[in-house]
């Protein structure tokens, strides 16, 4: 049972102009711990339970695919603490999750290496996409040593491959076929992109994919990112003319 805050704001949404693709990068965990003299394992912990959180509202409501920013290609730069922290968290998360994800018809996918993972992450990611492979009312799709650039990059890599096998001409290169390159095979660009905690960057998240995605930024750190604080950032979607460069 939600407040009755976030209970109004339900009430107020549109269900017949629901975003197809939400995409979050969750941010501000650190900053959070920091303002209550906490340790940032502290953060990672309470951003953690918004994402089980946020993950539920977003099926109740109808979103077909939510992607969350987890761990970035820059992330390995964080002392080595933190990110054995946030890859128990990761494990936890699995483990503690999975089969409600399942049980709710939630599909697990992953985009990034996740081969660079530790083992035993690796392996509960592994087990959780081959879990949830048949499920069909939401995709999850999860930024797992993720990097924009280097999507980018590993796909230009793959195509010129496959020109040398000559699975394809150097001709048949377009938008729809380089799409098929990308982490992000089968699923539609996002229609809104969430970034609570203040920052006004995209910090190397989906950049091909975001061309004409609508941006919602917010001061609120991700730990403090509440079922309402997600149904604003929908309402306000819903109020804007998406032209895609038209007029």
């Amino acid at each position: 049972m939600g407040s009755l805050q976030s209970i109004e704001l339900k009430n107020k949404i549109d269900y017949n102009n629901i975003p197809e693709h939400v995409a979050i990068i969750m941010d501000g965990n650190g900053r959070w711990a920091k303002k209550r003299f906490l340790p940032r394992t502290a953060g990672h912990n309470e951003g953690l339970k918004r994402v089980t959180e946020i993950v539920e509202v977003a099926t109740k409501i109808g979103i077909k695919y939510l992607s969350l920013y987890a761990f970035s290609t820059e992330n390995w730069k964080r002392p080595q603490e933190e990110i054995d922290n946030l890859m128990k968290l990761l494990v936890h998360y699995i483990r503690t999750e999975l089969n409600k994800i399942h049980k709710n018809n939630i599909k697990i996918q992953t985009m990034g290496d996740i081969s660079k993972l530790p083992k035993t992450p690796r392996e509960e990611v592994e087990r959780a996409i081959k879990t949830t492979e048949n499920n069909t009312k939401m995709i999850l799709n999860i930024g797992l040593n993720y990097g924009g650039r280097d999507e980018i990059i590993q796909g230009v890599k793959n195509i010129l491959k496959d020109i040398n096998m000559g699975n394809i001409k150097e001709e048949d290169i377009n938008e729809d076929l380089f799409l098929n390159y990308l982490y992000t095979k089968g699923i539609p660009d996002p229609d809104l992109l969430i970034r609570p905690s203040g920052e006004l960057r995209l910090s190397n998240f989906m950049l091909y994919q975001i061309a004409y995605t609508e941006f919602w930024f917010s001061d609120i750190l991700w730990p403090d990112f509440k079922e309402e604080d997600f149904y604003r950032a929908i309402i306000d979607y819903q109020k804007r003319d998406r032209r895609f460069g038209g007029i």
